[in-house]
């Protein structure tokens, strides 16, 4: 009975004690997270245009197992623009469906639509713009996310820059460079641009991994530290 009761007495002081080093544990990182997260807090009156490429009758690339661009780069804006919102910014989509932006009785609705771009992005009264698309190319071994922003804008090669070498720490087929891209909507105003080709659809693997939503969230959370070290700095 005697060695009974001193193995349960035992026994209780270990649960005692393991309770007490949890308990130190969760309270280690709710206070690091707690002190860290100030740093990533932009101001509330940070505005950002999020430019989901192609739309309506422009499907864009089209993916080895028949995934449309234009609707992948929508699922990545909704995501990219939700978790900006988190962060207290506000949040301009160029479209948030699967229609077109163009007119539909203009004689060339590639201009249209285009125009229906910078007209949105000049009047948003953003600080920046991301625009949103998926790569394709002959090879399919060809992968990797790639950042482009407009010749001679400064503070857009500081938000490429910022932004690419977030995604380079996360995901290791990422381009280690950003590239100059003679892009329309990247010449659309005068607020730091960028265009992000976030995969290759004509990659089987890759194609498989930008569909996946887990892969999506963890994706644009990248970008999303890119744009508030770009803010912080």
């Amino acid at each position: 009975m005697v060695l009974r009761r001193h193995n349960f007495i035992i026994l209780k002081r270990k649960y005692l004690i393991f309770a007490i080093c949890f308990l130190l544990v969760v309270a280690s990182i709710t206070i690091y997270f707690t002190a860290i997260k100030p740093a990533f807090s932009p101001k509330p009156n940070h505005v950002i245009v999020i430019d989901a490429g192609h739309g309506g009758r422009d499907g864009g690339a089209i993916g080895v197992s028949g995934t449309t661009e234009s609707e992948l780069n929508l699922m990545y804006a909704k995501q990219l623009g939700a978790l900006c919102e988190e962060y207290g910014m506000k949040v301009v989509l160029t479209r948030s469906d699967m229609n077109g932006l163009y007119d539909e009785n203009a004689s060339n609705k590639k201009r249209s639509e285009m125009e229906k771009r910078r007209k949105i992005i000049n009047e948003s009264g953003a600080e920046i713009m991301v625009s949103l698309h998926m790569n394709a190319f002959p090879l399919s071994s060809s992968e990797g996310a790639q950042v482009f922003y407009a010749k001679g804008d400064e503070q857009g090669f500081n938000l490429a820059k910022s932004v690419q070498t977030s995604i380079c720490s996360s995901f290791k087929s990422a381009r280690d460079y950003v590239t100059v891209g003679d892009y329309f909507v990247l010449n659309s105003s005068n607020i730091p641009s960028i265009l992000i080709e976030c995969g290759f659809l004509s990659n089987p693997n890759e194609e498989a991994l930008l569909k996946s939503e887990e892969y999506c969230e963890n994706f644009c959370y990248s970008i999303l530290a890119g744009i508030l070290s770009f803010f912080t700095f």
